[in-house]
């Protein structure tokens, strides 16, 4: 499957525990209604664009000489075992989705995933002279820079949350403002969740309101999910939102622009092992610098990034970075300065 979303991966992992290994089968109707029953938002058409995606991958048949059409998990296959978390791949699968989508998936689904998690890991540690009887302990997936603890929050609030972006349902909450200081009550139209490193964050509009605006799980302190629903435009692309550059960064095709940089050896080493860009080149050493040339995003994660370097980099262009790199020393020198 093509870089499914946490969502869509979620809602594949349901949709294939609710097609049963008999000859029978089950209908798209019926597993569109059960994939709503859990939380689910979606067309039929959805439903039999994910059975064709599953089909290309897992064992699944389907009875399409009558209608309505049945599906079914094909016999006699590593998949078709009582329970997928109780084979090797399927248990390695489930223990990656709990590590890695925990903090992103609806509460009800992770209530319905929650018994195939333990299953999953119970099965890996009694895993005997097999290959992955090693792998969680000898397999990690660290973060670049700094990690954080992720923010604690109230199971209640997220449970709420999770069911009102689900359902899309409007949401109370009360809310402690770090920049006011103060708790709020409101009424919110959510439009998505975005998790960044150790902060998940709901993406919403205040009621009466319709700029959206990002708001912290954890400064959520009391949250109840409304009948009514969200104001928020069935067609919201949450990924076209970020990509705009609404959240300070972006993820998709932001403005480029040609980074030129000194840069020391030890730097140079590391960015031909993992260059910036396909275009990156890198000059020979000269009086212990490099001349370093790419294409880069113009945003402010590329930004942080070069100040993280500190003493390593001397940027030449944009003359903009330049700028901002020697203001950020100057005010940091006068900062450790004045403390003699």
């Amino acid at each position: 499957m093509d870089s499914p979303s946490s969502e869509t991966l979620a809602r594949m992992l349901v949709l294939y525990a609710l097609i049963p290994r008999n000859d029978v089968g089950i209908s798209t109707r019926t597993l569109e209604e059960k994939l709503k029953d859990r939380g689910f938002q979606i067309s039929p058409r959805s439903v039999q664009r994910d059975l064709k995606k599953l089909t290309r991958h897992f064992p699944i048949g389907c009875h399409d000489d009558r209608l309505p059409y049945r599906w079914y998990k094909t016999a006699n296959t590593d998949l078709d075992h009582p329970d997928l978390a109780q084979s090797p791949p399927g248990a390695l699968a489930y223990y990656l989705v709990e590590q890695h989508l925990d903090r992103l998936l609806p509460q009800n689904v992770v209530d319905y995933l929650s018994p195939r998690f333990q299953t999953a890991r119970r099965y890996l540690d009694g895993l005997h002279q097999h290959p992955l009887q090693h792998w969680t302990k000898r397999v990690r997936s660290l973060p670049n820079g700094k990690a954080l603890l992720p923010a604690p929050l109230e199971p209640q609030v997220w449970e709420h949350v999770s069911t009102a972006v689900a359902q899309q349902k409007q949401l109370s909450i009360t809310y402690l403002s770090r920049s006011q200081s103060k708790v709020s009550e409101m009424t919110l139209n959510p439009a998505g969740l975005v998790n960044r490193h150790s902060i998940t964050y709901l993406i919403a509009n205040v009621a009466g309101y319709e700029d959206l605006r990002r708001f912290a799980l954890h400064r959520i302190k009391q949250a109840k999910v409304l009948d009514d629903p969200s104001a928020i435009a069935d067609d919201f692309d949450l990924d076209a939102y970020i990509n705009s550059g609404a959240l300070g960064w972006q993820t998709g095709e932001p403005e480029q622009t040609t980074l030129v940089a000194d840069i020391r050896p030890q730097l140079a080493w590391l960015l031909q092992e993992t260059p910036l860009s396909e275009d990156q080149t890198i000059g020979d050493e000269d009086n212990g610098w490099h001349r370093l040339t790419a294409t880069v995003s113009k945003d402010q994660e590329t930004l942080w990034w070069i100040l993280g370097l500190n003493s390593q980099i001397r940027v030449l262009e944009p003359q903009q970075w330049a700028e901002e790199v020697k203001e950020k020393a100057s005010a940091t020198t006068a900062l450790y300065t004045a403390r003699k």
